[in-house]
């Protein structure tokens, strides 16, 4: 019964999605936001005709609660200086406002409840797909957006168990770089630049972060 539920769904946002606007979600700890996160949002913006895509930092993400991250002020407004070149991202305080650990589930369903007429699409890492069905209220999850899983080159992930007409895969070169890299990179001394957002690699160094 579930199951036929997301795919009457699924084909009602099909059904809608002509003429429809569409905005694409990205979510993540952004600690710190890098170049791989900024491309991946603009081929998916290209790929599947969004009007826009907000990024969405998290306050606390379930799966990391418990490792030390840069708070969560510093993480928006490296976020902010990140996107300000595109006039076509945005920033959501969404997460971040709502304190307390960031569920998926909960934010796509204010982004929802706030603007029920938009066709929501939600960027997430494609080896974050492998844990999805364990995420709060999975199920849900694929009534509320389509999910686009952005992969690394030469990644590959089993998908059989997700809904395919709900998750696409779209593979990104620049995703080669990571977080925890330039993060690691930062600790040891050795430079960022390139990796990172020119303006964001100046806030880092102002305010001491990762060290």
């Amino acid at each position: 019964m579930r199951d036929r539920r997301r795919n009457q769904e699924s084909e009602k946002r099909r059904q809608r999605s002509q003429g429809q606007r569409r905005i694409g979600v990205m979510g993540g700890t952004f600690d710190p936001i890098h170049h791989g996160h900024l491309v991946a949002a603009s081929e998916v913006m290209d790929r599947f005709n969004l009007e826009q895509v907000v990024f969405v930092p998290a306050a606390t993400q379930p799966f990391k609660a418990g490792r030390e991250v840069a708070p969560a002020e510093h993480r928006y407004l490296m976020t902010v200086i990140a996107t300000a070149s595109n006039n076509r991202f945005t920033v959501s305080r969404v997460d971040i406002d709502r304190g307390g650990l960031s569920y998926t589930y909960e934010t796509l369903r204010q982004l929802h409840a706030e603007d029920p007429e938009v066709e929501w699409y939600f960027i997430t890492g494609a080896d974050a797909l492998e844990s999805i069905l364990e995420w709060k209220n999975a199920p849900e999850l694929f009534e509320l957006a389509h999910i686009i899983g952005v992969t690394r080159p030469g990644h590959v992930l089993g998908k059989a168990e997700l809904p395919a007409d709900s998750v696409s895969l779209l593979e990104i070169p620049a995703l080669a770089i990571s977080s925890s890299d330039c993060r690691e990179r930062i600790r040891t001394g050795k430079p960022i630049w390139y990796l990172v957002p020119d303006g964001v690699v100046q806030y880092i160094e102002k305010y001491g972060l990762y060290r």
